[in-house]
């Protein structure tokens, strides 16, 4: 089928890319609202029941350019497919593990294929969307995380709690299910991406550019996770609201985060990936310092989480759409990467933003973190602004984007 041919079905091809996303942002997320009951069960600590988190990750990292290298040349639909039947199979395993050794074992699995979905999915959006709607495309794929967040991950949390989080992953595994069956119906059969073969495909991370891409993610996207991590004890101790409210709170970043999603997808396609990712990250410096001088005040904090989460997820779909411009011929491995790179984002955020509150700064200090954190990816954006102005010079029909 030719790409054109597949046009007016786009909106549903689509949706089997988001139902995917939503798969993985269950697998991914649910993990730390039913931890307690995870290490309640098979009698490990809570440190322990971390790792469950930590070793995910791991599987993200290893797994976006492993599966990309392998898969890349094969069609794109029967590739997705075959992931999505990895996040149902080891979430199955998971539910069924009878001790830690072999949760462990599955969580790395089931975190193997996270980059190489997204990586190739937004490929995939970014091919069937029509000209000038790249972003919004890709953004529609990654509105499976929102909907995990404001749905999924509640619902698995309230059945992990109230009667088992076995039952909670069964779920993630009808719903990676769900996801093969509509990337089997909806998907239409693209061909194989023109791709560079895998070794040569490498070549991108001898770019300067690639790097300040990679920079942006891993360490621009900081900021969000500094905050995001040590977002409960602000709640409860400088807010001054109760436990109960957490969860009405976690729904409003969702929110936040679905609002900023599509906002994100849309300001890219008009204004150029590059300077949208270096706006939102300003706008996210000031967003963290107001959050933080604010916090006390119960109002104001509420309307500030949904903004804060709407700008920290407003960046993905345009860094998606960037890093592909970065990586002409080999846009799937980078795409991944960025997946991979995003992981180390939130485990740097996340520990950055832990040392203020150890040094006994308060519980609104990791915002200032966070800012450090974004203003270091908003200096890689204006170190690639100049290499594009630089290279516009050089050869003039060549713009900023």
């Amino acid at each position: 089928m030719k790409e054109k041919d597949a046009k007016p079905a786009l909106q549903l091809s689509l949706v089997s890319l988001m139902i995917g996303g939503l798969s993985i942002g269950m697998t991914e997320f649910l993990m730390m609202g039913v931890l307690q009951d995870v290490s309640r069960t098979i009698n490990i600590t809570i440190p322990e029941a971390g790792h469950l988190i930590s070793i995910y990750a791991l599987g993200v990292v290893i797994g976006a350019p492993l599966l990309v290298g392998i898969a890349g040349k094969y069609p794109p639909k029967l590739v997705l497919m075959g992931l999505m039947l990895m996040v149902c199979v080891f979430n199955c395993f998971f539910s069924l593990a009878p001790n830690y050794p072999m949760l462990m074992v599955a969580r790395f699995f089931a975190g193997l294929p996270h980059g190489a979905f997204f990586g190739m999915g937004a490929v995939v959006a970014s091919r069937l969307a029509p000209p000038g709607r790249e972003a919004r495309s890709v953004a529609v794929m990654f509105a499976g995380l929102t909907v995990a967040n404001i749905i999924g991950v509640p619902l698995g949390t309230y059945i992990g709690h109230n009667f088992s989080w076995r039952i909670s992953f069964g779920l993630i595994s009808v719903v990676a299910l769900l996801a093969i069956l509509s990337l089997k119906v909806w998907m239409p059969a693209l061909r194989p991406a023109a791709q560079m073969n895998f070794r040569e495909s490498l070549k991108i991370f001898g770019k300067i550019d690639m790097w300040l891409v990679i920079g942006i993610s891993a360490i621009g996207t900081g900021g969000f996770f500094a905050w995001i991590s040590y977002i409960a004890p602000v709640i409860t101790h400088v807010s001054g609201f109760s436990s109960n409210m957490l969860t009405v709170i976690m729904v409003i970043i969702g929110l936040g985060m679905a609002f900023g999603n599509f906002v994100g997808g849309r300001l890219a396609d008009r204004f150029s990936p590059l300077l949208t990712t270096s706006l939102l990250l300003v706008c996210m410096m000031f967003a963290l310092v107001t959050f933080a001088i604010l916090a006390k005040y119960q109002l104001p904090t509420i309307v500030m989480t949904f903004l804060t989460g709407a700008i920290g997820f407003a960046v993905i779909a345009p860094m998606q759409i960037l890093i592909m411009q970065v990586a002409k011929g080999a846009e799937m491995l980078a795409s991944s990467v960025l997946q991979a790179t995003g992981n180390f984002g939130n485990a740097l955020g996340a520990y950055l933003g832990g040392l203020p509150i150890a040094a006994g700064m308060g519980y609104t200090s990791p915002e200032y973190a966070g800012l450090l954190l974004a203003f270091c990816g908003f200096c890689f954006c204006i170190g690639l602004i100049w290499r594009r102005k630089k290279q516009a010079k050089a050869v003039p029909s060549l713009e900023i984007s």
